[in-house]
């Protein structure tokens, strides 16, 4: 079956007469794919390579089923078509009606495979982006001149070379040591994606990489590992058999760490030195400090997820830590076994031997050993010494364990010295450099795990300690007091296996006063009989809700005051980090309100900070989704307030967001590099002045925008049984079920509303719906209300921060599909509420492309815009499927059998997983 459609606006030209000559060359399959994909406005790359997909897909079909694939193709003619819901012509409205009875008449088994079939093809067409990017960002690097004073597509030189300009060389060097980047990766259930499912998502993205180029009989061995993949793909349930533990998601970092992050985060800082230092790039100290220092909520965030238990943290604290030893104990001993230089070319230094005398008073066997293999070169057989203590302390084996990296990083160095003095200083700084740098970043422990329990826990704990005595004495301690003081305690005894920084900080979900602060250092110290066991902790207060981002800087007044508090100052120079999150404040105010909160709050926070000596470390809690905080992250640095950053910026990093930023090294290096240049680039008095200028100066403007949206988003959500009908017009009951985290929908604290609701699944849910209400609903009122489009413009123009969050929503609002949303706001039968919503809708896209300056959403970002409207007919084929499905369930579900309302439920889970990964955003 050959597709084919008109071409129309925002979409790619029919072929011209060369490209039909082009195809005489092509088999029926491949003129097929490539027609089916005309009316897809992306560069030729990425149509090329999804065409290439397209005629696998059909082939793998086509093997399956022959009237499945039939009935695939006339679905994908009518996505195509139906694309854009905007301006909505006959010919699009009758695909559109056509898509739906289709689906309508088919039974769940073909329905359940052809959605597994356009999640398969997603998964395809987001390898073919991920690809492009690649390529395209290897195509800009090849072009850089090398003599070049920094290099623009490397962020981080772009930002340091602005800094030497603006402020001289020692100003700008002082900000480049002060530099840290500090991802906090979170086990928050977003990831709509089986493991099983991004190991063949690898597999593929490696063979389409290998592809170009290819002839003759590797072409047709690469096609047939292609087929062989997707085959196994689309016959793969794209929903997991059950939710991970704890445990099981720590493999979640491992495999990012082992596939990405080990060798890739060293390249970031040599990249750098290379630029920076030119030809002495390796023959000299480097000057990129390593600057990249992940941590992890995976296993220790217990706030609402009973899961996590004390247990549970020692295990995934070991399993990082065993895991981080054994990779630095292999490339020590790589690099170890390359060190041939002997006593001749290359002489020990006094240290050096002082070093091998050491470690052969510590072990005579393995030093024997090793100096058996070594001969001569006792730079060799130092290093294999070093590997063997490394796997010692694997092992706890005390007499010749490490006791903490500082210790192995200054057995490298005093290698490295040694091997500088003797003239080999490219193997100095260069294999040995890196591996201080990979110990420097990731210590003995991987990430830095970071404990988080809701305030109300703590205050409960301590009134059952009060009333029973810290040890029961008085009667039994409930359990979950025992498991809060537990908690404590498997803190004290990570940090005497993996070090201090292995497990030092505490986050207070849901901070209302400098007492919940007060509250977890006594706790802490009531979990140990001896005062010297008590744990070095970093109490770090969470504000979420707009009254607690309000009040801020009047709890941290207090909270400074605390003895505890006051101890640890001293004893960091003044570090103190505030976490500000971005999910409850969204949820509770609506996105507009939240964002100006949250701007404000920080600008307080940063001249509080200031004006009390203290060195602050914001803490932002972001999503993935706009009504998260999502967004790029770069920008989102640049438009911080002034002192709110100072070098250093701490995210968390989850669900798909990990997989996006951190799955493909080129890509990884790309972001870390970008978001390093923008921290250390918001330190420049340029940018400085402008978001101090550009918040003044629109303050006003902000303030009616905060009321006005502010207003419009609790009249909605104060409407008569809003949250029952929320339940029944979006999938968030199907959501709950997913098997996507180990973490529960709602807090297990009592409340039975849309305030016990997390803040992942109101998104989620609203996005699956493609309404995307969450990230801005509101908006369009406020700016209708406001009026001026002139100062709307100037200030997107000239305010960084809101710059991007009008660019964000209009991301958000390119995802959308008024058509489709009115299938689900139909599922409800509440026009009042329906009427709300899609006035809303319509007001705020007016507003955010009259502000932008677009026809339509996306239209002026050349590389963003085409790839999201790439996506959007497949999605739209499962999004149909998903509330056809759901119209089943909440008008027939009492007449189903548990048998049909299972398989109806599955068939939704599959649809929900496709979405997500189509989207590219869930929580």
């Amino acid at each position: 079956m050959v597709l084919s459609v008109k071409p129309c606006r925002g979409r790619a030209a029919a072929p011209t007469e060369g490209d039909a000559l082009t195809k005489k060359k092509l088999t029926i399959e491949e003129t097929a794919a490539l027609e089916a994909l005309q009316g897809v406005d992306v560069p030729d790359q990425i149509r090329n390579n999804m065409a290439l997909f397209l005629r696998l897909v059909r082939k793998v079909l086509e093997e399956a089923d022959q009237d499945l694939r039939a009935i695939f193709d006339v679905l994908l003619f009518d996505a195509i078509l139906m694309n854009d819901d905007a301006n909505e012509n006959p010919e699009e409205h009758e695909a559109f009606e056509d898509m739906a009875s289709i689906i309508t008449e088919l039974d769940d088994k073909n329905t359940t495979l052809l959605m597994r079939a356009f999640v398969t093809f997603f998964h395809l067409a987001n390898i073919c982006e991920e690809n492009y990017r690649v390529k395209s960002l290897r195509k800009r690097e090849s072009e850089v001149p090398v003599g070049n004073p920094d290099d623009p597509i490397n962020d981080l030189t772009v930002a340091y070379r602005q800094l030497v300009d603006e402020c001289g060389r020692g100003k700008a060097n002082a900000l480049l040591n002060r530099l840290e980047f500090h991802p906090v990766f979170t086990a928050h259930p977003t990831e709509a994606r089986r493991k099983a499912v991004e190991g063949k998502i690898r597999r593929i993205a490696g063979l389409l990489e290998q592809h170009e180029g290819l002839g003759g009989i590797a072409l047709l061995d690469n096609e047939r590992r292609l087929l062989q993949e997707i085959d196994a793909l689309f016959r793969t349930s794209p929903i997991a058999h059950k939710k991970p533990t704890p445990v099981e998601e720590a493999d979640t970092i491992i495999d990012i760490f082992d596939s990405t992050l080990f060798e890739m985060v060293p390249e970031v800082y040599r990249r750098f030195d290379d630029w920076e230092l030119g030809d002495k790039a390796g023959t000299v100290p480097p000057v990129c400090p390593a600057f990249f220092h992940p941590g992890s909520w995976i296993g220790s965030d217990r706030d609402g997820n009973p899961n996590v238990t004390a247990k549970v943290s020692r295990k995934v604290a070991e399993k990082f830590r065993t895991h981080m030893l054994g990779a630095l104990a292999d490339a020590t001993l790589a690099i170890g076994r390359n060190l041939t230089m002997d006593g001749i070319s290359t002489g020990p230094s006094d240290k050096l031997v002082n070093l091998w005398n050491h470690q052969c008073e510590m072990s005579e066997a393995i030093t024997t050993r090793a100096i058996g293999i070594s001969a001569s070169e006792l730079h060799r057989a130092c290093m294999i010494v070093i590997s063997e203590r490394l796997r010692a302390t694997i092992v706890r084996t005390a007499d010749i364990m490490y006791s903490s990296c500082e210790d192995y990083i200054a057995d490298l160095k005093v290698v490295q010295e040694s091997l500088a003095a003797a003239g080999a200083v490219r193997t100095a700084y260069g294999p040995v450099q890196k591996l201080i740098w990979q110990a420097q970043s990731f210590g003995f422990h991987m990430v830095e795990m970071e404990f988080r329990q809701h305030s109300l826990v703590h205050s409960r704990a301590l009134a059952d300690i009060h009333e029973h005595g810290r040890w029961g004495e008085r009667g039994q301690l409930q359990p979950m007091t025992q498991e809060v003081l537990d908690t404590f305690r498997a803190i004290g005894q990570i940090q005497r296996k993996n070090g201090v920084d292995a497990a030092r900080r505490y986050i207070i979900s849901f901070t209302k006063s400098a007492q919940n602060v007060a509250d977890v250092y006594e706790l802490a110290r009531l979990a140990f009989a001896h005062e010297d066991d008590v744990p070095v902790l970093d109490v770090i207060p969470l504000f979420e809700q707009l009254e607690d981002l309000q009040g801020a800087v009047e709890t941290l007044d207090e909270m400074i005051k605390l003895p505890d508090v006051r101890r640890r100052l001293a004893q960091t120079g003044g570090r103190l980090e505030v976490m500000l999150g971005y999910s409850d404040s969204s949820k509770d105010a609506g996105p507009t309100s939240a964002t100006l909160t949250l701007h404000k709050a920080q600008a307080d926070i940063a001249e509080w900070a200031e004006a009390n000596g203290i060195d602050l470390i914001l803490m932002h809690g972001r999503g993935g989704a706009v009504g998260r905080g999502g967004g790029p992250a770069n920008r989102a640095v640049l438009s911080q307030p002034k002192g709110s950053v100072n070098c250093r910026f701490k995210l968390t990093e989850q669900g798909e967001v990990i997989f996006a930023r951190y799955g493909d090294p080129t890509l990884a290096r790309r972001h870390i590099e970008s978001v390093a240049g923008a921290t250390l680039l918001q330190s420049a008095p340029s940018v400085e002045w402008t978001n101090t200028d550009s918040t003044q100066k629109y303050a006003d403007m902000a303030n009616f925008l905060d009321e006005a949206s502010h207003e419009r988003y609790l009249d909605l959500l104060n409407t008569e049984d809003f949250a029952a009908w929320f339940s029944t017009v979006t999938p968030l009951t199907e959501v709950g079920l997913m098997p996507i985290g180990s973490r529960p929908a709602k807090r297990g604290l009592g409340a039975k509303s849309l305030d016990d609701l997390r803040t992942i699944p109101w998104i989620f849910s609203w996005s699956q719906a493609r309404i995307n209400l969450a990230a801005w609903y509101g908006l369009g009122t406020a700016c209708e209300k406001f009026g001026d489009l002139e100062t709307l413009q100037a200030a997107y123009k000239e305010w960084p921060v809101f710059a991007t969050f009008i660019d964000n929503i209009e991301m958000s609002l390119s995802k959308t599909d008024e058509r489709i949303g009115k299938m689900y706001l139909a599922l409800g039968d509440r026009e009042d509420l329906n009427r709300k919503v899609l006035d809303e809708m319509e007001l705020t896209r007016k507003w955010v492309l009259a502000i932008v300056g677009d026809e339509w959403p996306l239209q002026h970002r050349r590389v963003l815009g085409p790839v999201v409207r790439m996506r959007l007919p497949f999605v739209n084929v499962l999004s149909v499927t998903q509330a056809l499905v759901l119209r089943t369930l909440r008008t027939k579900g009492d007449k189903l059998t548990p048998e049909e309302k299972e398989r109806f439920i599955y068939l939704i889970l599959c649809t929900v997983s496709g979405v997500a990964a189509g989207l590219q955003n869930t929580g």
